[in-house]
């Protein structure tokens, strides 16, 4: 098969999404309301790790959502400035309280 072929035929499917329009502007959201305070919830580290503990954490700390950050595990690096992280042993001790 001839490459220019190939090149034309995957081109084909870019070209049909591009349209005759402008691109609208989008506006970014609001910020949020809620902001997380891990100060709040520092009196929680050394406690076992449950979910009426968690509820009272993300109620002590004002944040809309919930992370928890078992042992060895990976988490993303993005940032909310409305969610609560905890995270805890091997014996389900809390060992931190953050924000984001």
């Amino acid at each position: 098969m001839d490459i220019r072929l190939f090149a034309i035929a995957a081109a084909l499917p870019l070209a049909a999404c591009m349209g005759g329009e402008a691109p609208v502007e989008s506006t970014p959201p609001p910020p949020t309301e809620m902001t997380c305070n891990a100060d709040a919830a520092q009196s929680y580290v050394g406690q076992t790790a449950t979910g009426a503990v968690g509820a009272a954490i993300l109620k002590a700390t004002g944040a809309r959502t919930l992370r928890w950050g078992p042992p060895r595990s990976a988490m993303t690096m993005d940032y909310r400035q409305d969610r609560v992280n905890i995270m805890y042993d091997d014996a389900y001790k809390i060992t931190q309280v953050t924000c984001g």
